[in-house]
């Protein structure tokens, strides 16, 4: 996690010091997938548990509350999010002993936000705190939350402990429990403007920035992470059939690509689409201006319902992407089923 507020979240933490003085028991912190939610409520956190904060609502970084914070161990804070999350982070500064017990698993890492997590919160929140101040429980994603554990967590928030604030963070309000969401004060965090986040990829040192950035819709994180993550190639592969659709092409690039994770790849076939209606429409091109021939002449023939139709089963496989039966036959009904609206 980063120490310090990327600069485009400057005016929200100026905003939310005026929760500070009647502090919520919750905040559902949400936005953009790839925009910081998750640093800034972490930041926030340590913030909460300094014990010399700055006139600017800043932790002091100096305390003893503030160096348990930065270890990790504090005793009163408590983190909840998905064990493949946990296993990724991990994975950016394991020791070789930590690297030998994990290659030892065998199960995958579940995505979801157990109950088995939610319950383990209860010794934690009916103990009396170790600095005489607050505790504090971030979990995100909250859209990570099974069914279990979202009611469990409920439960908690109907009640919640004295002295206790939980920080959530969420990229999509509409996949929570409206339930949960009336017991939380919501905290939007915005889009940094396309400048503000060129400027710091630019400075993160990552070549052709404003195209990934704008390839991941201005989220500049999302950006960086595609980015190192060593799937450009495949991501080319596939807007090559989708600039020229056709059955032999989607069947080869099926057979290509059935190794890739497909979440990415249906988002870049969602985030193509939205560019073939917005050109369509408005002549205007969001994700891929270096394709603008390619989606002028494919906008030029494709029928607006059969396009719409496209839009709907892109978001359905969107969906299932994760879990597919067979990767290689998902795609090739993916890209069979694009090539046919496109005809």
């Amino acid at each position: 996690m980063t120490s310090q507020l990327y600069p485009w979240q400057q005016d929200a933490w100026l905003q939310l010091q005026a929760l500070r003085p009647r502090m919520p028991h919750a905040i559902l912190f949400h936005g953009a997938q790839g925009i910081g939610k998750a640093d800034f409520i972490e930041h926030f956190a340590q913030a909460l548990l300094c014990e010399n904060v700055r006139p600017d609502g800043h932790a002091c970084g100096a305390c003893a509350s503030c160096g348990w914070f930065s270890q990790g161990n504090h005793p009163d804070y408590r983190r909840v999010r998905p064990e493949a999350l946990e296993d990724e982070i991990a994975d950016e500064g394991e020791g070789e002993g930590e690297g030998a017990k994990k290659s030892a698993k065998s199960k995958t890492p579940s995505k979801d936000i157990k109950i088995e997590q939610i319950r383990n919160l209860a010794d934690f929140m009916n103990i009396s705190t170790h600095r005489q101040g607050l505790r504090v429980v971030v979990l995100y994603p909250a859209e990570a939350l099974n069914t279990p554990a979202s009611n469990a967590l409920l439960k908690t928030l109907e009640e919640p402990p004295p002295g206790t604030v939980f920080l959530l963070a969420s990229n999509s309000l509409d996949r929570l429990l409206p339930t949960i969401l009336s017991r939380c004060r919501k905290f939007s965090l915005p889009m940094p403007s396309h400048e503000q986040a060129l400027a710091w990829l630019k400075g993160q040192g990552l070549n052709d920035a404003d195209s990934w950035l704008r390839e991941q819709g201005g989220a500049p994180l999302a950006a960086l992470a595609q980015s190192e993550s060593g799937g450009r190639e495949e991501t080319e592969q596939l807007l090559q059939v989708l600039a020229n659709p056709g059955v032999e092409a989607a069947l080869k690039a099926a057979d290509k690509l059935q190794k890739a994770p497909l979440a990415p790849l249906v988002a870049s076939l969602q985030r193509w689409l939205y560019d073939l209606f917005s050109i369509k429409l408005s002549g205007t091109v969001r994700y891929y201006p270096r394709h603008r021939r390619e989606l002028e002449a494919l906008a030029g023939r494709i029928n607006v319902s059969k396009l719409m139709a496209a839009i709907k089963a892109a978001n359905e496989r969107r969906a299932i992407a994760e879990h597919p039966l067979s990767p290689k036959l998902f795609l090739e009904d993916m890209l069979l089923d694009y090539a046919s609206n496109c005809q």
